[in-house]
């Protein structure tokens, strides 16, 4: 595919969960405004305005804003990433993760973990297997903020697809198809990024459909 043509549908596919998760934002933003609403209703209408107006300029300003929270915070919130939560916390990576960053999580989910064969998460638990799972992990993070439009410019700076240098020391190859970005690991195995960009004050996070292999 020509990339004049790639970069618009692969910013299209990788900002579209970003644009579900601000429409989710707005739902709670409006739901907290309809209980301000109902609280306010014997209050006078001078007051009802100011109220509005408040609410107006709290909303501008938290627009596009990072997370009040990290990428570990981020992914403790996330009901799909219990298993992930669990495996930094066995690998004692949170306090390297909540550092400053910036970072670039490519985050399985739960369902990514359950692909693997079975027994192997609970293995990658045990703390003999700390070393083995600290260096899975770290495969999956990139140093730096390599949010959905730097991916892009990468991906078309290398003619169709970018290699990704993680923490752990090996690399990872970014491809996009159709708007569809995917990320090839040492293995030979392929994750599909279903979700960008997700925001925390130390890098962001981009959540994958594959446990990516060293």
């Amino acid at each position: 595919m020509k990339l004049h043509v790639l970069t618009p549908a692969l910013l299209g596919a990788l900002a579209l969960t970003a644009c579900q998760n601000d429409a989710a934002d707005t739902a709670m933003a409006t739901d907290a405004d309809a209980d301000a609403a109902a609280m306010a209703d014997s209050a006078p209408a001078a007051d009802e305005a100011t109220t509005s107006a408040d609410a107006t300029a709290a909303m501008d300003a938290t627009a596009g804003a990072p997370a009040s929270g990290d990428v570990v915070d981020a992914a403790i919130a996330s009901p799909d990433h219990t298993t992930l939560v669990a495996a930094v916390q066995a690998a004692g990576l949170v306090d390297t993760l909540k550092g400053d960053g910036p970072f670039t999580v490519f985050a399985p989910t739960n369902a990514a973990f359950e692909k693997l064969p079975a027994g192997t998460v609970e293995g990658l638990l045990e703390p003999s297997a700390k070393d083995d799972l600290s260096g899975l992990l770290t495969y999956h993070v990139v140093s730096g903020n390599v949010d959905a439009a730097t991916l892009t410019q990468q991906i078309e700076a290398g003619g169709g697809s970018a290699t990704l240098t993680t923490v752990q020391g090996g690399t990872l190859t970014a491809r996009a198809d159709g708007g569809t970005v995917t990320l090839t690991d040492a293995k030979g195995g392929v994750s599909t990024v279903t979700a960008a960009d997700v925001r925390g004050s130390n890098g962001v996070i981009h959540v994958i459909d594959t446990v990516l292999m060293p």
